[in-house]
């Protein structure tokens, strides 16, 4: 399925980070949590990455 997910502020692909259970755009610098197997695709709550 992640292969059909797509970031939704660059478009680009999303890594998945199995430690944090979340969806990585490095593009964006946005990780997207995973609540119960459903990725939470809002950019407003997505953490930041840090630099």
């Amino acid at each position: 399925m992640l292969e059909f997910l797509v970031c939704p502020v660059t478009r680009g692909r999303l890594a998945y980070d199995p430690v944090r259970q979340e969806l990585v755009s490095t593009g964006a610098g946005l990780a997207f949590q995973i609540h119960n197997g459903i990725p939470v695709m809002l950019v407003d709550e997505a953490r930041r990455l840090e630099d």
